[in-house]
């Protein structure tokens, strides 16, 4: 596995797909900033880094099985919603941003996904 310092890892301390990828991380090697998502949420340039990563899928961007992703019934707004707005959403709402939420030198993984993360992170 190639270490990658520059790899930010945004994470929730009570998320069970958070502490599984950071024990993935560390078992094999790789160097990350881990910070805690709803204290201190990724940025709107980070954000729009990580949409650019998903290939413009903003749906993926989002925790569509969080509380406030249903209480804002954001299933049924998201697809007609313009980019800078559901941006602009995430940004204001950490809760929103799917988990882990891992951004680094020309990738970006949303989620935990143990075969996307070795592909990605394999050196």
């Amino acid at each position: 596995m190639k270490p990658s310092a520059s790899l930010v890892l945004y994470t929730y301390a009570n998320c069970d797909t958070c502490r599984r990828a950071v024990k993935w991380l560390r078992g094999h090697g790789v160097a990350f900033t881990e910070k805690a998502i709803r204290e201190t949420p990724p940025s709107p340039a980070e954000l729009r880094a990580m949409l650019r990563q998903q290939g413009g899928a903003l749906r993926r961007l989002f925790n569509t099985s969080g509380r406030d992703y249903r209480a804002l019934g954001l299933g049924d707004k998201l697809a007609a919603m313009p980019e800078a707005g559901a941006l602009a959403l995430l940004a204001a709402n950490a809760n929103l941003v799917k988990r882990p939420f891992a951004l680094g030198p020309g990738y970006g993984l949303v989620g935990f996904d143990e075969t996307e993360w070795a592909r990605t992170l394999a050196g």
